[in-house]
This record gives C-alpha cells, sequence and structure tokens, in this order.
C-alpha cells in the first residue's frame, strides 16, 4: 500500500526510476551482456538465480540510493525473493529509501490494428494482493505501437487504463506503459494520436487517483508536456527503447519533467566479470549520468 512519504517522493522527487524487470524473454539477452553465456546455466530457475544475482548486486552498490534512484521496478520472481535476507521490495525501501514496482504483464498478443495488446492477466488480482503485502507501491504494463492507427492505438490505451483501474482498486500506482516503438515508420503520427487517446482517458479518471506514465522518448522535444502537467499524473517516465544511453539521455534531457525508467541502458558497460570497485564504480557513473538527464 502506497505511503504518504512514497508518494511525495514519486510525486516530487529528482532522480529515475530503474527497471530491473526483465522477464524470461529477454533475460537471456541480459544475461549476455552482462558476459554471462547461456551455457551458464542448465534450466529456468539457474537462469533466474543468475540474473537475481545481477540485480541484486544493482540494488546494493552503493551508490543505488533513493538520492537519485527514487523507484525500481522489479520481475514477480524478483519480488519473491530476496536481497541481503531482506524480501526485495522490503529491502529496496528499508535499506535503500527506493520505492519499489511490480511488473505485471504476461507478454503481448499478436500484431494487429498496427499494435500489440496486453495478453489477458487471469490472475491479476491474487497477484495484485500478494504485491501489496510485500510492499509494492505500484505496477507496470507493457504493451506496443508499432504504426499511427488511430482505432489501434485508442482500444491499446483504453486496455492500458482499464488495467490501471484494477491496480489502483487495490491501493497501489499503475505505471501505463504503451511503448511507441523507436522503428515505427510514422513515429511522430503515432506519439500525436497517443497523447490524444492518453489525455482521453485520464479525463475518465475519477476522483483524486493518480497514474503513473511510460513512453518512447518522443520525435519533438516536450511533445508530452500536457501529461507532466496533468493532475491525474503523477509522473511521466520514459523508457530508453532500444536506443543507446547516450542517445537515450540526450533525448531526456530535452524532455522537460519528464524521467528515465531506463533498463538496458542502465546495465549498459556492467560485467560480471568486473571485480566490486570497478562495477561500483560503473553502476555509480551510469546513475550520475542518468540523473543528470532526468533533472531538466
Amino acid at each position: 500500500m502506497a505511503s504518504a512519504e512514497q508518494i511525495k517522493q514519486m510525486q516530487q522527487g529528482a532522480g529515475f526510476i530503474a527497471a530491473l524487470d526483465q522477464s524470461g524473454g529477454s533475460t537471456p539477452k541480459a544475461l549476455r551482456l552482462y558476459d554471462v553465456p547461456e551455457d551458464a546455466w542448465s534450466s529456468d530457475d539457474e537462469m533466474f538465480d543468475l540474473i537475481h544475482a545481477m540485480r541484486a548486486r544493482i540494488a546494493t552498490a552503493p551508490a543505488f540510493t533513493g538520492r537519485k534512484v527514487i523507484g525500481a521496478i522489479l520481475f514477480e520472481k524478483t519480488m519473491d525473493r530476496e536481497i541481503e535476507g531482506r524480501p526485495s521490495a522490503e529491502y529496496l525501501w528499508a535499506e535503500r529509501q527506493v520505492v519499489p514496482f511490480l511488473k505485471i504483464d504476461k507478454g503481448l498478443e499478436d500484431a494487429a490494428d498496427g499494435v500489440q495488446m496486453l495478453k489477458p492477466m487471469h490472475d491479476l488480482d491474487a497477484l495484485l494482493d500478494r504485491a501489496a503485502e510485500k510492499g509494492i507501491f505500484g505496477t507496470k504494463a507493457r504493451s506496443v505501437i508499432a504504426e499511427a492507427n488511430v482505432g489501434g492505438i485508442a482500444a491499446n490505451v483504453a486496455q492500458q487504463f482499464a488495467v490501471g483501474a484494477q491496480v489502483l482498486d487495490h491501493g497501489m500506482v499503475p505505471i501505463i506503459e504503451p511503448e511507441v516503438s523507436i522503428n515505427a515508420p510514422d513515429k511522430a503520427a503515432a506519439e500525436v494520436m497517443l497523447l490524444d487517446a492518453i489525455l482521453s482517458e485520464l479525463d475518465k479518471v475519477p476522483g483524486d487517483r493518480q497514474i503513473m506514465l511510460k513512453l518512447t522518448l518522443p520525435e519533438t522535444a516536450d511533445h508530452y508536456a500536457p501529461l507532466v502537467a496533468h493532475p491525474k499524473v503523477m509522473r511521466v517516465v520514459a523508457l530508453s527503447g532500444g536506443y543507446s544511453r547516450e542517445e537515450a539521455n540526450a533525448r531526456l534531457a530535452r524532455n522537460h519533467g519528464v524521467i528515465a525508467s531506463f533498463s538496458r541502458a542502465l546495465t549498459e558497460g556492467l560485467s560480471a566479470k568486473q571485480d566490486d570497485a570497478a562495477f561500483n564504480a560503473a553502476i555509480a557513473r551510469t546513475i550520475d549520468e542518468i540523473y543528470g538527464a532526468s533533472i531538466t
């Protein structure tokens, strides 16, 4: 359940949200980039143990604190594991003052009407109950927009807000993530349609409820300024979306009031082969760079 201190940190805190939520499909690639080859594990359990070790190493690094990292998105198997002998979400908030979120989506439907919708989440209420018990502040669900198709985009956003309403009913804050592919041939046009669809759905959010948005860095600087200023939006965060960290940071700096929520760009340059001193120095540099781009 969201505490007043956590809400204040997410509304006003200077910094960014770390995305530590690679799922089963993206974990092998994340481990390869971390210099852990695929022959290092022989089962899914071993693979998830290795990725958890990477995430725990990041979370326990001296620079990984709420002073610059105001939140972190966890994979379900990370939430269910421990960091330094404490449940992961509890450790993040109690020891690092980092607000914990949970990735809840179960992947994507096949493409239709220029988008990929969220797959059904039949056990979502049970997962949300469990997440609340573990101290999770909010959730994240990712869908994809590949083309400027106004009907597809409207349906994609409407589905996201329906899931978000379910999350709000459980006392948590949803991060709604309709990701515009950086390879979309008409990306700027899709972003115009996306802004209109989000503003339409925000008008329907009742009372004093607030949601968060996680969006691809737009082609036009400050395109999402109306969302940054919207009373129903707690925070607008940006995904790196396949851009290099350098390009993602440069784009982010041009979008005032938007903060980072990077995954691959956060772990770029980290290696299982680094000793603790080299690893901690590398993650500290990365945190400083992403923090700098997030406070414009």
